[in-house]
C-alpha cells in the first residue's frame, strides 16, 4: 500500500473481474467482517432499494415537466 492508501491489484485479478481502465469497483463487506472487491456487473443492489427498481415508468418528457411548471397543463 502506498502512503497516500493506493493498492495495487494484480492483472490476474482484474482480468478475472473484468475490471479494466475507466471500470467502476466495488467493496461489498461480508458479516464475517471480509470484504470483497466486485466488478459492476457482480454489485448488488442495497435490499432497501431493491424493492423500487421497475417502478417509476416512463414518466413525462422534458417539455411536458416544463409546461407542468409554468402551468400550461
Amino acid at each position: 500500500m502506498s502512503a497516500d492508501g493506493q493498492i495495487t491489484i494484480p492483472k490476474e485479478v482484474l482480468e478475472q473481474l473484468g475490471i479494466g481502465p475507466g471500470s467502476k469497483v466495488y467493496f461489498r463487506r461480508h458479516a464475517d467482517g471480509t470484504i470483497e472487491l466486485v466488478g459492476e456487473e457482480d454489485r448488488e443492489v442495497p435490499a432497501h432499494f431493491r424493492d423500487l427498481l421497475g417502478h417509476a415508468g416512463p414518466g413525462p418528457s422534458t417539455d411536458e415537466i416544463m409546461d407542468m411548471t409554468r402551468g400550461e397543463v
